[in-house]
């Protein structure tokens, strides 16, 4: 049996990645129930989408080892659409988002996510360790009021217990993982010395059934359309850019490489099969997914794993899992925040350059108080500006006389919306002479700003009596002149052999 399922790629090591299942599975609880009352919805819901999501990202998704399943980021959008419209709707609209998702990954969309700079991915992670840190604190009210007392004392203590024996266990030994140790011996010691503190139980039932097929309600017309359509764009845009930015932080851990058309794929199918059994949507969970990799589940085992047990845990022992004691689940999420965070990033703020620390600590910032989806965005706009303002300085040209007396400029950089500016001034209109050349041999010509200025300056040295040539032209830069062929009437050489550069001065850059 064992041979069989290597033989399908699941896995690796079958026992890290069952044991690493059983874990998750355990973790995936509290945080399934606890979604499902953020969104709105009946904690059932939420538990249902960890199971299909999970098992199903876990069969044909893009990366072994993550865990997929009910999140904070959604539900927060979730909760407005059930508000407003009923949870038919919700249903209905995470089909959509699947549908979006799965498209997202047959057209290769997610490749882009490798535009996603660094400083960008150290603040998404150090946001999500903020906020999973933050969902934890949850754990110490009761209706609102924060606990005080010999009770907080209690969970303070089983937290701690908690957190010690995921520190310590593994240098005993590493054959077990340390988190499900620590889960059994909190929970046993708990239940033995018939401790009062909250469980499972206390947030809600798990005991259910098995999922069941359905068609979501809604009237098949324009006007659900309209009103399921943004809901589920916004979905599926959040989704991905968990998913993929959670994929990409694996990648480093394990070094490995995920593929990400396929993770599209396997998420859009995943959301398209929950939405018709009763499911809020989901993406990958990146706390429950560094549970998985630090306890040792590599392989896509793990995560059916975690997907099989939780089901089981639904239909045949929910009184057992409803005794888990939320202090040791709260342990471990601690554990997680402090292994998630990327603490190296506070060493180096000061040595990075500074737009790159601005980003790192402002995408921190917005994940904390909005979403994940908008700090990135945000991230990847602040990038692009700063390294468009860079690059907009950085062109200039060399100067100099050809033997037939032409005034050459060796242009270096890019020319585009950004360098347009310096680009005009680098020319000398009135003392150069007849014949002008400028040679790209060093530069680009990326857009239709730098088009135009191109051709105003033709259009100067033409008032002037003069005439202006480009040459070196890269193919792409020749196609994209050719196409603008009515807006730039200049005279492009083909590749001139001119020898030497006489009279040759450099400017300073």
């Amino acid at each position: 049996m064992l041979s069989i399922i290597r033989s399908y790629s699941l896995t690796n090591n079958p026992k890290a990645d069952i044991l690493s299942g059983l874990t998750v599975a355990l973790a995936l609880v509290p945080e399934a129930i606890a979604f499902a009352f953020v969104a709105g919805v009946e904690p059932l819901v939420g538990l249902y989408t960890a199971f299909i999501v999970g098992l199903i990202t876990s069969v044909i998704g893009g990366r072994p080892g993550m865990i997929s399943g009910a999140t904070g980021a959604l539900a927060v959008v979730i909760v407005s659409l059930v508000t407003q419209h009923g949870i038919e709707y919700l249903f209905a609209t995470v089909v959509l988002m699947g549908i979006l998702q799965a498209l997202a990954g047959i057209f290769h969309l997610g490749k882009f996510i490798r535009l996603v700079p660094y400083p960008v991915m150290l603040g998404f992670v150090n946001g999500l360790a903020i906020v999973i840190f933050l969902a934890q604190l949850n754990q110490f009210k009761i209706d609102d009021e924060w606990i005080e007392g010999t009770e907080l004392l209690l969970i303070c203590g089983l937290i701690a217990l908690t957190m010690l024996i995921i520190w310590l266990f593994p240098k005993i030994t590493k054959s077990v993982p340390s988190t499900l140790v620590a889960i059994i011996v909190v929970s046993v010691i708990v239940i033995g010395f018939n401790i009062d503190t909250r469980t499972v139980g206390d947030m809600a039932s798990i005991a259910g059934g098995l999922p069941e097929f359905s068609i979501p309600s809604v009237p098949f017309n324009l006007e659900t359309i309209t009103i399921i359509l943004p809901y589920a764009f916004i979905l599926a845009a959040i989704g991905l850019i968990e998913s993929l930015l959670t994929l990409t932080l694996i990648d480093e851990i394990t070094e490995t490489r995920g593929r990400t058309s396929q993770e599209c794929i396997g998420q859009g199918t995943a959301n398209i099969v929950t939405g018709f059994f009763g499911g809020m949507g989901g993406c990958a969970m990146i706390g429950q997914s560094m549970i998985n990799i630090n306890s040792g589940g590599w392989g896509r085992l793990s995560g059916i794993s975690a997907a099989l047990f939780l089901l089981c845990f639904i239909l045949f022992t929910p009184s057992l899992i409803e005794l888990i004691p939320l202090a040791a689940l709260t342990g471990v999420m601690f554990m997680v925040v402090i292994g998630t965070f990327a603490w190296a990033s506070l060493r180096i703020l000061k040595k990075i350059p500074k737009e790159d620390a601005f980003v790192l600590i402002t995408v921190t910032m917005v994940t904390v108080i909005t979403d994940l989806a908008i700090a990135v965005i945000v991230g990847v706009i602040i990038s692009a500006l700063v390294y468009a303002w860079k690059s907009a300085n950085q062109i200039w040209a060399e100067q100099g006389i050809d033997q037939k007396g032409n005034k050459v400029y060796v242009l270096h950089g890019s020319l585009f919306f950004g360098s347009v500016s310096k680009f005009k001034e680098i020319f000398n209109l009135k003392n150069d002479p007849d014949e002008v050349i400028i040679d790209f041999k060093y530069s680009r010509v990326w857009d239709h700003s730098a088009l135009e200025a191109i051709d105003t300056l033709a259009s100067k040295y033409q008032e002037e009596g003069k005439k202006l040539h480009l040459v070196h032209l890269s193919p792409d830069c020749k196609l994209l002149l050719k196409k603008a062929a009515d807006l730039v009437e200049i005279d492009v050489i083909e590749d001139p052999h001119y020898r030497v550069i006489v009279d040759y001065s450099k400017e300073a850059k």
